[in-house]
């Protein structure tokens, strides 16, 4: 007697979004980028410029191949804008290659240890 056991997973790529306004003035945000990978995802840190009222679901990611887009989204009627820490957790299937935020690409490869 053969058994065979398939799982088929479908694409996906779901997020976790924390932001912490660090400044009033976008001429105060750094420009780093940081990932952190583990079993559960990928983690990124990164200082945005955003309007001052910008909520969580003013950033919305999809697949695109093996792609990760991230957007963020600008209200009509913004009063102004806020330097933003953005904390974004991305765990997605299949793995990806690439993530572009707001158009910017960045290449994803593991590093040796």
């Amino acid at each position: 007697m053969v058994l065979i056991i398939s799982c088929q997973r479908k694409p996906y790529v779901e997020h976790k979004l924390k932001f912490e306004k660090v400044s009033d003035d976008c001429k105060d945000q750094q420009s780093y980028f940081r990932m952190n990978a583990n079993f559960g995802g990928e983690r990124y840190e990164f200082e945005k410029c955003l309007g001052a009222d910008f909520k969580k679901d003013h950033m919305t990611t999809e697949r695109k191949g093996d792609t990760v887009l991230v957007n963020f989204k600008n209200s009509p009627g913004d009063t102004g804008n806020k330097v933003y820490h953005i904390t974004l957790d991305i765990d997605s299937y299949p793995g990806y290659q690439y993530i572009a935020i707001d158009g910017d690409v960045y290449t994803i490869t593991a590093s040796e240890k």
